[in-house]
């Protein structure tokens, strides 16, 4: 890095301070830390969902057909692929620069910024550009029928051009993250949030746009946070921000942020191929009404699950830090946190989707068809819902280890080697009852895989920690 001259005191303390809340992810209690690393994120996750939850509401109740829900069905999973993009870059970079900043390899975690940013930009054009060209046969590919295809349709022309922003917020914002500032991550999902909320019902209610006024609101939701989180990386007093010699493509660098975050991009483009067999499926055995009843579903627990996600993200710099320093009780200690965390949230979930499923169907949808087929999706898809936080902060856990082929097997257990083979053959058998059960089922076998290979990852690593003797007493002492 080109050294920058430091002016005045109040800089010098600055930086001493930003240095202080990196080394304190291998020093602070671990109680401690996972809470302060993990509550911005949640909340900011949490935020996320909300929006997504009224955006859906405000689409439902704004216009007055049926087909509308089963039209933003379909677009799920082609925002999805838009996650994944951002998840590619995002997750690898965040998880490398966790590492290398335990390393205290600073200049490292520079360049990869630098690389990130044209990968994140040129990766986003080609998937708009692509998107736009084939909209049609993708939108009908995922389950869009002559009914709901016009609206998919006019929501995806209208969100496409926010896409690439989306991609650079999604991206940097866990590096931003990962760099010590959880609290400033946690404001980009609110800002992008809060004033989704309040344009989409602005622009349906008020202005009458129809659907393209959820994406327009959309767009700018996304234009106004990017420009927050790359004015945070092009500030220079931030502990990690973009520095002349380090945009030129660094080959052997990319290549291990990609394979770090292939595991999550190939979970959300797995994702989008299950709910495009789903949505197939649903079409054939209940029409567009099914279609709806995974917009609510999808819906509620996506609440719960971005609050996993956001102790994920909590875990992720403190996991990556430590294992990248050698302190591997600290990791052990937040891993099972997390984990019991997790478990905590989607048991909650589980519970409330068996006790009151009309309440959360008739929040989405106003057609009484369409209730009941939801409320017959909720009672079945969320009977093992309990068992994915374990899941979800497991497959995070290797992750942040760095070991993307674990984390990726992990994903892809549940969606290729359950799911799908369970989507073509109990439909046949059960008929809709089939498709919902599907979900339950992969989710318990996912969950054995996990713990199996789990518990051999902590076996070698132990080994590994008794091998290199390098914990000390006050590393196996600190504090929960």
């Amino acid at each position: 890095m080109n050294p920058q001259p430091m002016v005045g005191v109040l800089d010098y303390v600055l930086l001493l301070t930003m240095a202080k809340g990196i080394e304190e992810l291998g020093t602070a209690p671990i109680g401690k830390l996972l809470l302060k690393y993990s509550l911005p994120a949640v909340v900011g996750t949490v935020v996320s969902a909300v929006y997504n939850i009224v955006d859906s509401i405000v689409i439902g109740h704004a216009i007055d057909d049926p087909n509308v829900v089963a039209g933003i069905a379909v677009t799920f999973p082609v925002m999805n692929i838009t996650t994944a993009l951002g998840m590619l870059i995002g997750a690898g970079a965040a998880t490398r620069v966790s590492i290398v900043m335990g390393q205290n390899d600073k200049r490292v975690a520079e360049i990869i910024l630098g690389n990130c940013i044209q990968l994140t930009v040129i990766i986003g054009l080609l998937y708009a550009g692509v998107f736009a060209i084939f909209m049609d046969p993708i939108l009908r590919m995922f389950g869009a029928s002559e009914n709901s295809l016009p609206y998919a349709r006019e929501f995806m022309l209208w969100v496409l051009p926010g896409s690439v922003l989306m991609n650079m917020t999604f991206s940097y914002n866990n590096v931003m993250r990962a760099s010590g500032y959880p609290g400033k991550a946690m404001l980009t999902n609110m800002i992008g949030a809060v004033l989704n909320c309040i344009l989409a019902p602005l622009f349906l209610f008020l202005f009458k746009w129809g659907i393209r006024g959820a994406a327009i609101a959309t767009d700018i939701s996304m234009l106004v946070t990017a420009i927050w989180v790359m004015s945070h990386f092009f500030n220079k007093k931030n502990t990690l921000h973009f520095t002349k010699g380090t945009y030129r493509f660094n080959w052997p660098i990319i290549r291990g942020v990609l394979y770090i975050g292939m595991a999550p991009f190939l979970i959300n483009i797995c994702g989008s191929a299950i709910n495009a067999i789903v949505n197939n499926s649903l079409l054939s055995y209940g029409g567009d009404d099914a279609i709806a009843s995974v917009v609510v579903f999808n819906r509620y627990v996506t609440v719960f699950i971005f609050v996993v996600i956001g102790i994920c993200q909590g875990m992720q710099p403190i996991v990556g830090y430590n294992y990248g320093s050698g302190r591997y009780p600290r990791l052990f200690r937040t891993f099972w946190l997390a984990a019991g965390a997790g478990v905590v949230i989607t048991s909650l979930g589980s519970i409330i989707g068996a006790l009151n499923p009309r309440a959360i169907a008739s929040m989405f949808m106003q057609d009484e068809s369409q209730i009941e087929c939801a409320v017959n999706c909720i009672r079945i898809t969320t009977v093992s819902f309990w068992m994915v936080g374990f899941q979800v902060v497991s497959t995070n856990f290797f992750q942040a280890l760095g070991m993307a082929g674990k984390a990726m097997f992990l994903s892809l257990s549940r969606q290729i080697i359950f799911m799908i083979p369970l989507l073509y053959m109990l439909p046949h058998f059960f008929g809709l009852d089939g498709v919902w059960s599907s979900y339950p089922i992969s989710d318990v076998l996912a969950t054995i895989v996990t713990g199996v290979m789990l518990a051999v990852q902590i076996r070698k690593i132990k080994r590994e920690s008794i091998l290199k003797s390098e914990e000390t007493p006050a590393e196996i002492t600190d504090d929960i």
